[in-house]
């Protein structure tokens, strides 16, 4: 059960973060998006993200910093395994599907709902 607290209380901590830098600074949504990635990508390749995650489980792992993460530790491991060109490629293959599942199934609810543009 405390599993299921943690991650909760870890991902909502992120949520307020960036609710706050929303509110109270002049920072976009966008910028405020590459930053956590940008954070987790440095914590990751730091070797720090993976502490983090086993206090915060998936609420550690799902939101933006965890992909910045993933991107870092796939970057690092085909450096090891493939060298420099690793650098480039490491991300792209690490983290494929989760990009893939993001761009099908936005996708396929473009498809079933009834989308509208605001007035």
């Amino acid at each position: 059960m405390m599993s299921y607290v943690n991650a909760f209380l870890f991902g909502g901590t992120m949520c307020v973060i960036a609710q706050i830098l929303m509110d109270r600074t002049k920072l976009t949504p966008a910028r405020i998006l590459v930053a956590f990635v940008t954070l987790g990508t440095i914590l990751g390749g730091l070797g720090l993200y993976d502490k983090l995650i086993v206090i915060g489980k998936a609420g550690a792992t799902v939101p933006l910093p965890g992909f910045g993460n993933a991107l870092a530790k796939s970057a690092i491991k085909e450096v090891d395994k493939i060298g420099i060109v690793g650098a480039f490629t490491g991300g792209i293959k690490g983290t494929a599907a989760g990009i893939t599942a993001a761009i099908f199934f936005g996708y396929i609810m473009a498809i079933v709902s009834n989308p509208k543009t605001k007035n």
